[in-house]
């Protein structure tokens, strides 16, 4: 029997860097009212019936205690005037009202919000997805294009000084102005600077993840992954849906089987082993969680539990899930939980779908969950781990978001992109969607590539479907060109893994690795226009494909705006100048992925599947056309890595390692620097294959020359580095003509009018000129379309 918890636990305790009470040089106040400046462009203001204010932590806003910027006061009546360079806030010093509180910023942004006003912000993200079909309204976010946005915070609940919660005292109102007009960055590094940084997730997270409702057993969990392997096909996380514990099992007078903490004996009778096993195979594992029924008396735990939480066990009495009882909750997680990870469970998907309400008023449970999970996944040192739903603006520090159990069609894929992309301006960087799309809905293969390709190219990949045999997500189940395309986009996401995590420690200094195009030109009213189109971190432009193709050119589209440069797809080679939109048609094998110029994005070679270590091969793909740099961030795994300034810190202290890589298009030289700081974390010597999006010059020897790209070997020792001199610069662009024959080739289309578009495609004619002249030929739209993105192209002689 297990011991019940004795003495205090690191479960309930102030979350870490928690500061919530501000300079006093920061605060400005009256009777009632208390304004406190946090930042150059983020404004507190308070209203308190009482005279008395908040300085606990709340769920949104963590750590107040910062820098003081500079400001002016001026006293007017019983209000006050408070300037700073980015905005001015007049407030008259009595309830909130549009007349009384009223803040203007300054600069070529200018603007002014009134309290009350209809909310104009861009968006942040929602809840959940479940039984969403299609789009859906979205909270607010901290970023609007007017440049001022009001998070009222006065309904959240509070932390005490102890790390337990509480509630707020009436009459009070607490609400936080962003004032930074369009310097989108810079109003979200305030957002951060409150609210705290997302969490740092481990490298294996960002992998893919296996997961299905369905009863599986160890033996058939294993031989599923046996045909992985067969196939090819990665993973780096096991996912058990609710069957890994009783569920038929449960005696009828205890209820049904949603809520459970004990494993099903009769299809996993060794769990130890069986998850032993998974991380033999280099594989992580989490647990669903439903935890709302409570503990029952059929739970192998209940006996403990009884003792923890002084209930009669002979009584068989049902102990009732209450997080707001610290009894409870540390029997919670020292009694039912520990256990389970002492024998592999790596952490938990707490899947809460059971209400908002608690025995302490506005305090949410599915907050009590995620806060309280993550504190104590990070007990032994690191950020820790969950996997859970989104409660509200500070839910990014909780790890990993689940979206809910999306609808099978078209419609909830075209929304995915935008959702994903949008939650950034709420700070949520981890949102992890059910790909391929979790109920209802009909067979569609092509939608289900689509979703696949998208969720490589989303924060975390994560196959999922509901307990039902006719939805499946394993490759081999779909027709050739699917299985290929599937397979292909799987096997890519593990080679992403380097270029991931190092985008996974930008994100928890507060850069999301998906992003509105709006974030990267704020400015240009185009960036607004394109909302499935996003950056993928600092190298990529992602367009993904969500409605069917053309039956004519038998390819999807997307529409995009590429900002000012060139921009060369990784798979096609096909390079773009910028400053426009474009139509984009792939075929089903990929979807648009754009690496800028001077772009470097690093890969783990094809046969380095395993997300668990860094690689000791990379393939890095250059985009030539400029100079460019990037730094490779890697680290070690588990708890010897712990929060620290530079972010997680190695054994021995010196911070992740960083290896520089660097383009330099005059010199023709690409430069990989010595590993700095933990140099411990990486393999001693490294081999390295860089690819070129271009053609060679003459004269230069290469391992590899394929399409539009070509590669060159080097090989390293991590801490001395190398310099690889090319014979000179690589040209840009590839000749459409190949791609076009290709795309006239398959087209439904009419076999006369195809031989004449081919006859104006294959002339030395000026580009425009063909182009017009395509118009003429009475080819179908969508394939004069698609010709005319390949013309459109950048070609080598004129690169």
């Amino acid at each position: 029997m297990t011991t019940p918890p004795t003495g205090p636990l690191p479960t309930i305790r102030p979350f870490p860097g928690s500061d919530p009470v501000a300079s006093p040089d920061a605060v400005v106040q009256g009777d009632h009212w208390r304004v406190t400046v946090l930042q150059d462009g983020l404004f507190r203001v308070e209203w308190s019936d009482d005279g008395a204010f908040e300085d606990r932590a709340s769920t949104f806003a963590i750590r107040r205690r910062l820098d003081v910027p500079e400001y002016t006061v001026t006293r007017r009546g019983d209000g006050v005037e408070v300037t700073t360079d980015r905005a001015t806030l007049r407030y008259d010093g009595r309830p909130f009202s549009a007349t009384g509180f009223v803040v203007e910023t300054s600069g070529p942004d200018a603007n002014r919000w009134r309290y009350g006003q209809e909310p104009r912000d861009l968006g942040g993200t929602g809840r959940t997805l479940d039984d969403v079909d299609g789009r859906m309204a979205l909270e607010s976010g901290v970023l609007a294009r007017d440049g001022i946005v009001a998070l009222d915070d006065s309904g959240s609940f509070l932390f005490e000084d102890d790390g337990w919660v509480g509630s707020r005292a009436p009459g009070r109102r607490d609400v936080s102005v962003f004032a930074y007009g369009r310097d989108y960055d810079a109003a979200l590094q305030a957002f951060h600077a409150v609210s705290g940084p997302p969490t740092l997730l481990p490298r294996w997270a960002l992998g893919n993840w296996w997961s299905r409702y369905h009863p599986y057993s160890d033996e058939s969990y294993l031989a599923l992954l046996d045909r992985f392997a067969e196939e090819r096909l990665p993973f780096s996380v096991a996912v058990i849906d609710m069957d890994w514990h009783r569920v038929d099992s449960v005696p009828p007078r205890f209820g049904d089987g949603w809520t459970g903490y004990s494993w099903e004996p009769s299809l996993f009778p060794d769990p130890a082993a069986f998850l032993g096993e998974l991380h033999r195979r280099g594989m992580r594992t989490t647990l669903n969680l439903h935890p709302a029924d409570g503990v029952r008396a059929f739970e192998d735990a209940y006996p403990a539990m009884a003792a923890a939480t002084g209930v009669d066990p002979e009584s068989e009495q049902t102990i009732g899930f209450d997080p707001t009882d610290p009894a409870f909750l540390r029997a919670y997680f020292d009694v039912l939980h520990r256990p389970l990870e002492e024998q592999g469970v790596d952490f938990w998907w707490i899947d809460w779908q059971q209400g908002r309400t608690t025995s302490i008023p506005g305090v949410d449970p599915l907050w009590l969950l995620n806060h309280f999970h993550l504190l104590d996944s990070a007990r032994d040192g690191g950020t820790g781990m969950t996997f859970s739903r989104y409660a509200g603006p500070g839910s990014h520090r909780y790890a990993v978001g689940f979206s809910g159990d999306a609808v099978v069609s078209w419609a909830s894929l075209a929304f995915q992109p935008e959702f994903t992309a949008t939650a950034a301006n709420i700070g949520y960087p981890w949102w992890s969607h059910d790909i391929g799309g979790h109920t209802r809905g009909v067979r569609d293969d092509e939608l289900a590539t689509r979703w696949v390709q998208f969720g490589v190219f989303s924060p975390v990949m994560r196959l999922h479907s509901a307990n039902n045999p006719f939805i499946r997500k394993e490759p081999w189940m779909f027709p050739a060109e699917s299985r290929a395309a599937m397979g292909a986009a799987l096997r890519f996401r593990h080679r992403l893994v380097p270029y991931l995590h190092t985008m996974n420690h930008l994100a928890a200094a507060g850069t999301a690795l998906v992003r509105p195009m709006y974030h990267l030109e704020p400015h240009r009213d185009e960036a607004y226009r394109v909302p499935n189109e996003y950056a993928f971190g600092t190298e990529l432009l992602v367009a993904p494909i969500v409605e069917p193709r053309d039956q004519v050119t038998l390819r999807g589209r997307a529409r995009a705006w590429l900002p000012p440069g060139t921009w060369t797809d990784v798979f096609t080679g096909t390079t773009y100048a910028g400053d426009r939109f474009v139509e984009l048609h792939r075929t089903i094998e990929t979807v648009p992925v754009l690496l800028r110029a001077g772009g470097i994005l690093p890969l783990a070679a094809p046969e380095e599947v395993d997300a668990t270590v860094n690689p000791a091969a990379l393939e890095v793909l250059v985009a030539p056309g400029t100079s460019g740099s990037f730094t490779l961030v890697e680290d070690r795994e588990g708890p010897a890595a712990v929060e620290g300034s530079d972010g997680p810190l190695g054994a021995d202290g010196a911070g992740p390692c960083r290896t520089t890589l660097t383009w330099d298009r005059d010199a023709a030289t690409f430069r990989i620097d010595p590993a700095t700081g933990d140099t411990g974390a990486v393999p001693a010597r490294r081999r390295w294959r860089i690819t070129f999006l271009g053609t060679p010059a003459a004269g230069q020897e290469t391992a590899v020359v394929d399409a539009g790209r070509f590669s060159v070997d080097v090989e390293a020792a991590s801490d001395e580095g190398a310099v690889l001199t090319l014979a000179g610069v690589p040209t840009v662009g590839v000749d459409a003509r190949d791609a076009a024959r290709d795309l006239l080739e398959r087209a439904q289309a009419g076999n006369p009018e195809k031989l004449a578009a081919w006859e104006v495609l294959d002339r030395n004619a000026p580009r425009a000129d063909r182009i017009v002249e395509l118009e003429s030929v009475g080819l179908p739209g969508s394939l004069r379309s698609a010709l005319v993105e390949l013309l459109g192209s950048v070609h080598p002689d004129e690169a």
